[in-house]
């Protein structure tokens, strides 16, 4: 009976097996040789890849970009998410209401997200340079300056998935007890010192989870940096993820790409770990 019951799970093993475990590997023997199209066969060329990338001040610059704008938008998406959590959570319509309406930009395809927001920051035909210009103002070149491609990258990565933090957190707020608020409410806490004290310490597990799964998704920023800027001005909004790209689909440096890509993947286990860590402290920290 032992044995059958771990029978079911060889279907499951052999997918993980399939989709992740041997990717992974033959991407990290691939790293280790000079491949291309060029050259079918899978020369061993040891640390080489490893020692270029460590010079490489386009790749460490392209990952400090995607670190700054990784942390920075979740950040305010959980900022947002949870001043927006916290406005409708008294009220059942409006709760039901902004529910449905923030499942928009998370149903929308991100290219077509992309390609929509390109037009809107479009400096001659853009209707946010349109609607400036018609208040006297001077129209902005959003995506030509190298902050504001950046800044506009961010802010489109922001309302796209800060309706993800919003409905996880009112679905925290919503579950948690009432006890407490009451108890708070007979010794006189105002709602500034009952947020603090009672909501943003019950809502620890849940705002951690939602923290570490956007962080998770917004080290892999591709689609609207591919869309919107395709890394420029220059090199002002070219993320590690979009570099990546470059080095492998369009230099066809199968070799080196895979290199950046299993060093990317090692220094993002060990960022999120850290990150992790830290949240547990900050927000269980009364706790401990």
């Amino acid at each position: 009976m032992y044995r059958q019951k771990h029978l079911f799970l060889l279907p499951g093993l052999l997918v993980l097996v399939a989709i992740i475990i041997f990717p992974l590997l033959f991407t990290i023997r691939v790293s280790f040789s000079s491949w291309d199209v060029f050259q079918p066969e899978l020369d061993w060329i040891a640390g080489g890849n490893y020692g270029r990338l460590l010079e490489d001040a386009r790749y460490w610059g392209a990952l400090g970009r995607l670190m700054i704008m990784a942390v920075g938008t979740v950040l305010i998406q959980y900022i947002l998410g949870f001043a927006l959590a916290l406005l409708v959570l008294g009220d059942l319509r409006a709760r039901r209401f902004f529910r449905v309406l923030f499942l928009v930009p998370m149903m929308t395809t991100p290219v077509i997200m992309s390609v929509i927001w390109r037009t809107v920051f479009h400096e001659s035909i853009g209707p946010l340079n349109g609607m400036l210009q018609a208040l006297g103002l001077q129209g902005v070149p959003w995506l030509s300056e190298p902050a504001l491609a950046f800044a506009s990258v961010m802010m489109v990565e922001i309302w796209q998935w800060t309706p993800f933090m919003f409905l996880l957190l009112l679905a925290g707020l919503v579950s948690l007890p009432r006890e407490p608020y009451l108890a708070a409410r007979i010794d006189g806490a105002g709602p500034i010192r009952t947020f603090f004290a009672v909501t943003f310490p019950a809502m620890a597990g849940i705002s951690i989870a939602a923290i570490l799964i956007r962080l998770i998704e917004a080290s892999k920023i591709m689609e609207s940096v591919y869309v919107m800027t395709s890394g420029g001005p220059g090199t002002a909004t070219e993320t590690s993820t979009y570099y990546i790209y470059i080095r492998g689909l369009r230099d066809f440096q199968l070799g080196y790409a895979s290199a950046l890509s299993v060093t990317y993947l090692v220094i993002m286990i060990i960022s999120l770990t850290i990150i992790a860590k830290v949240l547990v402290r900050l927000f269980v920290k009364d706790r401990t």
